[in-house]
């Protein structure tokens, strides 16, 4: 059996400092709010290059307290993209605004900027980017067209923690970034937890105020808040993992280039690309820099790949006991939730035909050149079946 993602190696590898950090807070006893949390928001702030940081309880509410707190609400739209987790926009319909969808990229299943312009409108407040998958956006069209226009930028960094953009990490162009810290995330905890970060001083204030019942004051609340803190026992664990982070990530790179490598005369399958100066391309272990940093570089938080027949290729690698996933199998817009916003079948078809053809293969740190050997070995087979078939259909 070969997991989408191993958790288990995961805490095995860290076992003895998880262990030790969980019983310290137990020792300490101080669960709500305590010095682990306060630490956590430093150090994390600092890795993303932000001046402030303030645990959450999950990704959803990081992004929803954003959104608070820069006072969008009823009446105002925010331009996203179709190709996430609900999550994104549930944020957007707590506070009471309008999601409105921009198409993708085919390649990057990021936001494409060159659509993004055409849905401005009048009550367009903020644009909300989503680094999907750990790729980061095309950051500098996104934030030159808010500048424009006046517009604050949330981004939804909780696949991509740890990514970059031109050597600045995601999360720290935009007003605010938000961060996930659900078990499988590259970074996670031992269960939900999320954080916000920024370089503003008075965004933060108001989203720690929010976050606990909306006061300053213990007892005195100016205005309707929530529950929503960082657990402590989860900043303990995320504090011994973060160290770990940029070697993960780099291990995580390690094996999808070499996926590619592997995949790369298999022409039914296409690759996930990554976005370059010269636009999305296929990055393999033995590329070679030339004399600049990469525009951007990618966490992979989960392999994509796009495929023919893809039900039948998952169901076949989950016969043979290798996990596989599909991100996302129906477009937000698309979805009954949003039904009233009046989207429908091919309104956006880039990320509409993304949906029936995406397909994510395992991939963490851990993750061996025997099992990687495995996956590409029985995925080609799969195809091969299954184009066999299609073939052979009268």
């Amino acid at each position: 059996m070969i997991p989408l993602c191993d958790l288990k190696q995961s805490y095995a590898s860290l076992k003895t400092e998880i262990d030790a950090a969980m019983q310290q807070v137990a020792a300490e006893s101080r669960y709500i709010l305590g010095p682990h949390v306060k630490a956590l928001e430093h150090d994390v702030a600092e890795f993303c290059q932000c001046r402030h940081g303030i645990g959450v309880a999950s990704g959803t509410d990081a992004l929803h307290l954003a959104l608070r707190a820069l006072r969008i609400g009823p009446g105002d739209e925010v331009i996203t993209t179709p190709f996430t987790f609900v999550a994104t926009t549930e944020a957007i319909g707590i506070v009471g605004a309008t999601p409105v969808f921009v198409d993708v990229d085919p390649l990057t299943f990021n936001l494409d900027p060159a659509k993004m312009e055409a849905a401005i409108t009048p009550e367009t407040k903020a644009i909300l980017p989503v680094h999907l998958y750990g790729q980061p956006c095309d950051m500098d069209p996104i934030m030159e067209i808010a500048r424009r226009h006046g517009l604050h930028v949330v981004e939804d960094v909780a696949q991509a923690l740890g990514g970059t953009y031109k050597g600045r990490p995601a999360g720290s162009f935009g007003d605010a970034g938000c961060l996930s810290f659900f078990p499988s995330k590259n970074l996670g905890g031992f269960g939900d937890g999320g954080m916000v970060v920024t370089h503003d001083a008075e965004l933060a204030e108001r989203v720690e105020m929010l976050r606990r019942h909306g006061g300053r004051v213990k007892y005195y609340h100016d205005e309707l808040g929530l529950n929503s803190r960082l657990d402590e026992l989860q900043a303990a664990i995320l504090r011994v993992k973060l160290p770990y982070l940029s070697q993960w990530n780099e291990l995580r790179r390690q094996r999808a280039h070499r996926y590619n490598e592997l995949l790369a005369d298999v022409p039914e399958i296409t690759p996930p690309h990554e976005l370059t100066d010269q636009g999305p391309v296929v990055r393999r272990g033995n590329d070679v820099a030339h004399g600049k940093p990469p525009l951007l570089e990618a966490v992979y938080h989960q392999f994509t790949v796009l495929l023919d027949d893809r039900d039948a290729v998952s169901n076949r690698l989950k016969e043979e006991g290798i996990g596989n996933a599909i991100y996302y199998p129906v477009p937000l817009h698309l979805q009954q939730v949003h039904a009233h916003l009046g989207y429908g079948p091919a309104s956006l078809p880039v990320c509409e035909q993304l949906a029936q053809r995406c397909l994510s293969l395992p991939i963490f740190p851990e993750l061996s050149e025997e099992q990687i050997g495995h996956v590409v070995q029985t995925l080609r087979a799969a195809v091969t079946s299954t184009c066999s078939a299609a073939n052979a259909a009268p």
